[in-house]
């Protein structure tokens, strides 16, 4: 039978948040490139809105509770509980895998998503937006995103472009949609905890047996809940019984994995992997000139990080990683990568010049490093990559006010474009703002970090790489990274 395949390499991304950090990790023997540039830390900061991040155990091996919020008083093991209270405005990101039973080829497991009133009254749980994926999909019906090989760069259009269940479920998300999978509404009643969600993570007929599955929901109650997200086996490939989700709830964890280094440790550096409640969802802000209503042109080339972390600030010296109100022992004490939030940056884009200026907007993702080198490290830079590094991003990014198809048209609305970045290699720019002087352009894009990414990136405004057009477009440096710019 020809079993659909899973690359075993495609779930590096995530992995590598386990490894040693710094340049050792992506040492390669071939020089780096210094693109000599300004890198600035990205203005604002992130929202007060609560986010449960379910990802430790990334690799399910046993059932149990993944997470939960519930109160641990009362509970047969009162330590599988966080006791947070969730009101209003929060949200969940959950990303797991599931590698079958060794003595069974056609197994499932199942993720459940439960929820109780804190209080003695009803609740009602509205979700605002949501969206699933499975990297590989078993049954008709089943939203499935292989890690397909894919261009650097490609826009979305009418038929959409993913790669992996973490672009997918970020790329719907950008585009306000929400899975058929998920009820618009809940009524919670006090009691026993309703089940939400009961979600398959199928491996049959997969080879490698191996099946990953992403949900982030965006929700909103009228009271104070508990929340939590459990895994189980039904029988065979039927889901269990809905009574046996509470009496999950009254057991232990499943058993976590990858632990953490210490915080404020010296040398190597395991992140690990998330298990708690993040305060901040939503990055907004608008990139200005200090004390100014608009940014320069001049300022180019510049770039502002996009979720930079511990050892890993790009020389901006910002750390944007989310703090988690509450977590578990032997998972990270931070939510290095802030997978799931949503970036929103506004840019009043003005020519501060007296000539005409154009310039690139891209996203990219350079050689990780935390001290200053007067700019950022590449691979290569306007060469063709070699498809041997690893991949970085895989995503969906929104832009609004590029340049119009021709000159002298008006600037674009809202495009989305897929990229596909691989570390130490620029990223395709968007597209090209070009301005006369004095004059102003609107720029916006979106993003949602996604579950098949390994952070930092930048958001880079650049001149065009012609010096008749750009004199002040600076040549890039080689330089050894024997002795890289960076270290931990």
């Amino acid at each position: 039978m020809n079993r659909p395949r899973l690359l075993q390499a495609s779930w590096l991304p995530l992995l590598l948040l386990t490894s040693l950090a710094g340049p050792a990790a992506l040492a390669q023997p071939a020089p780096v490139v210094l693109r000599p540039q300004s890198v600035a830390p990205l203005p604002g900061g992130l929202d007060r809105v609560l986010l449960v991040n379910d990802n430790n155990p990334e690799l399910i091996r046993e059932p149990g509770i993944l997470l939960s919020t519930f109160p641990g008083a009362g509970r047969g093991v009162p330590a599988a509980h966080l006791d947070v209270a969730l009101n209003g405005r929060f949200d969940l990101f959950s990303h797991h895998v599931y590698a079958g039973k060794p003595e069974s080829l056609d197994s499932t497991l199942w993720l459940a998503v439960l929820a109780a009133p804190r209080g003695p009254g009803p609740v009602t749980l509205k979700l605002l937006a949501g969206a699933t994926a499975l990297s590989q999909a078993i049954e008709p019906g089943q939203a499935g995103a292989p890690f397909l090989p894919l261009p650097a760069l490609m826009v979305q259009g009418t038929t959409p472009v993913w790669a992996g269940p973490g672009s997918r479920v970020a790329t719907e998300l950008l585009s306000r949609q929400r899975s058929p999978e998920l009820p618009a509404s809940w009524t919670l009643t006090p009691g026993a905890p309703t089940t939400l969600i009961m979600l398959p993570l199928p491996v049959r007929g997969l080879d490698p047996l191996l099946n990953g599955r992403n949900l982030q929901l965006r929700l909103e109650s009228s009271a104070p809940v508990s929340l939590a997200t459990l895994a189980a086996f039904g029988r065979g490939n039927e889901p269990p019984a809905a009574s046996s989700w509470a009496a999950l709830l009254e057991g232990g964890l499943s058993p976590r994995e990858h632990s953490p280094t210490p915080r404020g440790s010296k040398g190597g550096m395991v992140y690990s992997r998330v298990s708690g409640v993040q305060v901040g969802s939503v990055w907004r802000t608008r990139i200005t000139d200090p004390g100014k209503s608009w940014l320069g042109v001049s300022r180019a080339p510049i770039s502002w990080p996009i979720s930079s972390l511990e050892r890993g600030t790009l020389g901006s010296g910002q750390v944007q990683t989310a703090e988690l109100q509450a977590f578990y022992p032997g998972t990270a004490w931070a939510a290095h990568g802030n997978y799931g939030v949503e970036y929103d940056l506004s840019i009043p884009l003005r020519n501060d010049t007296t000539k005409p200026v154009a310039l690139q907007l891209a996203l990219e993702s350079p050689l990780k490093g935390d001290a200053a080198s007067g700019g950022l490290r590449f691979k290569s830079i306007g060469g063709s990559t070699t498809g041997s590094r690893p991949v970085m991003f895989r995503g969906t990014v929104e832009v609004t006010g590029l340049d119009g198809a021709s000159p002298g048209s008006r600037p674009l609305g809202r495009r989305s474009f897929h990229l596909v970045q691989r570390a130490g290699e620029p990223s395709p720019a968007f597209g090209t703002i070009s301005l006369a002087p004095g004059a102003s352009r609107q720029l916006q894009v979106r993003l949602i970090y996604p579950a098949d990414a390994t952070p930092p990136q930048v958001l880079s405004l650049l001149p065009l790489p012609d010096p008749a057009v750009n004199p002040a477009a600076k040549p890039a440096v080689k330089q050894s990274e024997s002795t890289p710019a960076t270290r931990p």
